[in-house]
């Protein structure tokens, strides 16, 4: 044992190697855990992809209708006023 360090030292030393141990023996075995019958390395890239995104709804092919609001003139001008108002002193 070095005398310039406590057992305290060597202690956490010793505790933090084990754990990253532990996590480096964990993770290996995560990735080689099969899938579906299927090892991670053997998958397709649609494959990945999809398993990435299943969470995820399917998202609608088309976006919604566009809607549209026929204005009156004096609503027109109201509006135009509010942007003047809003813009002024910007470019």
């Amino acid at each position: 044992m070095p005398e310039h360090a406590s057992i305290l030292q060597l202690t956490g030393v010793t505790v933090l190697a084990l754990a990253m141990g532990v996590w480096i023996a964990g993770l290996i075995r995560l990735l080689r855990a099969p899938r579906g019958g299927r090892g991670i390395r053997h998958r397709t890239e649609a494959h990945r992809r999809r398993d990435v995104l299943r969470a995820l709804p399917r998202q609608r092919q088309a976006g919604p209708a566009l809607e549209s609001v026929n204005l009156t003139p004096a609503e027109r001008d109201a509006f135009a006023g509010l942007v003047r108002q809003f813009s002024d002193g910007r470019s």
